[in-house]
């Protein structure tokens, strides 16, 4: 996912801004404006709910939809 996509995501839960943790990016070849996150968290800045992001797709289901294992 983009780095920028954090100006808009917000959490599902109560709307509010989502901050990313432990970000790992792909290589852009030193270009940051072409940030990929692979993996990492997006966390609500409200009710600290994680958000998982693997293979540079952000999981905004709530934790209670979640499959407890991946597909």
């Amino acid at each position: 996912m983009k780095e920028s996509l954090l100006d808009i995501l917000r959490c599902p839960l109560d709307k509010h801004e989502l901050e990313l943790e432990n970000a790992t990016y792909a290589d852009t070849d030193g270009d940051t404006d072409a940030a990929e996150v692979v993996s990492g968290e997006l966390v609500c800045t409200d009710c600290g709910e994680h958000y998982p992001i693997d293979d540079g797709i952000p999981n905004l289901l709530p934790p209670d939809m979640r499959e407890e294992s991946p597909a």
